[in-house]
């Protein structure tokens, strides 16, 4: 049983509690669906799209009134999500967070027109979202990109190439960052493209460590309507940089529902498995592993949450908070689950298992939106603005 006691901690009212409650004890009766998807991950991620659609769950990645639970995102609501469905299951907190992650740049900077057309379909689970950014040679380094988009009529066509994009290849719709050389050399567009456009191909799969639909996009003539377009021309970095300044500190909040998930399964086991006549909790290295992962599971949380708090009180950048959480708890995770497996001895390098899987999944967080060098980089940088800004 997962621990609560942060709950009451000031960040918190009560509705975030009743999500709390509410979606851990919607993964405990759903349990099955989080079992090893020893078939298509493609059909087990639609499912799970589907099954959180119907729990009402989808609700808090749009804001009302396109079929939203909240007047607009409140990232304490998805941080909570994220890290109560990681603790089940890493491809349904996946699932959740792709939905929110790609339909974000319309639900914080899309038209009224835009919202409603392409929001509710999210919400209700009828349609896969999809964030595309990364290039072969563009990353963690987005103004690298090459992908390019150029005015045709009243439109754009897109040209160029996308790889590592989460929901490549199941997704309905993709919202597309591409350079955009009419506004200079730092002018991007932000572009919603649906996945049936016949100038979009999905040319690979690429299968990691952790499954998940995961593929390379090609964009060659691809054409569509000035409608397409998400924010200002030229004003698609910020479009792409706002929107993850607010979904960077959820995935502070998986990596901390993947590290409670290995305390727990560790302190299990510790109490149950005996060694030498005694249980394996009573030694004294033991019970120094638990407390560093306790340590770092409660520091972790802090940071996130402090983090998602600031940009709900509404503060219109969190770009260091955001950069403290996703960096302190991933790295923290990592620690965690890696201790974990260490306690379980054999059983926790068994195919599978929990903290095995664990371990598979909590590997990527520490690259995705932002590598843990970059996040030092984005804080070392907000550090030396604000002692100018000072001086």
């Amino acid at each position: 049983m997962p621990d609560s006691t942060f709950l009451a901690w000031p960040f918190f009212d009560a509705a975030h509690r009743e999500l709390a409650n509410g979606l851990r004890a919607w993964t405990r009766a759903h349990a099955g669906l989080f079992a090893h998807h020893a078939g298509s991950v493609d059909d087990a991620c639609r499912g799970l799209v589907a099954a959180l659609a119907q729990g009402g769950w989808l609700r808090y990645t749009v804001p009302a009134p396109y079929g939203g639970a909240l007047d607009r995102l409140d990232v304490r609501s998805l941080c909570i999500a994220r890290e109560t469905l990681a603790y089940a299951s890493g491809l349904a907190d996946f699932a959740f967070a792709m939905q929110g992650l790609g339909s974000g740049p319309i639900s914080l900077f899309g038209s009224d027109d835009q919202k409603r057309r392409w929001l509710p379909s999210v919400a209700a689970g009828e349609t896969v979202a999809a964030f595309a950014i990364s290039e072969a040679d563009a990353g963690s380094d987005v103004m690298a990109m090459r992908t390019t988009a150029r005015r045709d009529g009243g439109g754009f066509v897109i040209g160029g190439s996308k790889t590592w994009i989460s929901n490549g290849g199941i997704a309905d719709r993709y919202v597309v960052f591409a350079r955009y050389p009419e506004a200079g050399e730092r002018g991007f567009v932000a572009l919603v493209v649906d996945a049936d456009n016949p100038g979009l191909r999905v040319t690979e799969r690429i299968d990691v460590t952790a499954p998940h639909p995961l593929g390379t996009l090609v964009f060659d003539g691809c054409r569509v309507d000035g409608g397409a377009l998400i924010g200002e021309v030229g004003g698609g970095m910020k479009v792409a940089l706002g929107t993850l300044d607010v979904f960077r500190s959820t995935v502070g909040a998986a990596a901390l529902g993947f590290a409670r998930r290995a305390l727990d399964e560790a302190l299990a086991w510790c109490g149950e498995r005996r060694v030498f006549g005694q249980p394996l909790a009573e030694y004294q290295l033991t019970k120094a592993a638990l407390a560093e992962m306790a340590l770092d599971v409660d520091a972790s949380a802090l940071l996130v949450y402090r983090a998602a708090w600031t940009r709900d009180g509404g503060a219109a950048r969190i770009t260091r908070e955001a950069a403290m959480a996703k960096l302190y708890a991933t790295e923290a995770a990592q620690r965690v689950v890696d201790r974990a497996v260490q306690l379980l001895g054999a059983r926790g390098v068994v195919r599978d298992s929990v903290v095995e899987t664990l371990y598979r999944d909590v590997r990527a967080l520490r690259i995705y939106e932002g590598t843990t060098e970059v996040q030092k980089l984005v804080i070392a940088g907000q550090l030396l603005d604000q002692r100018r800004a000072s001086a």
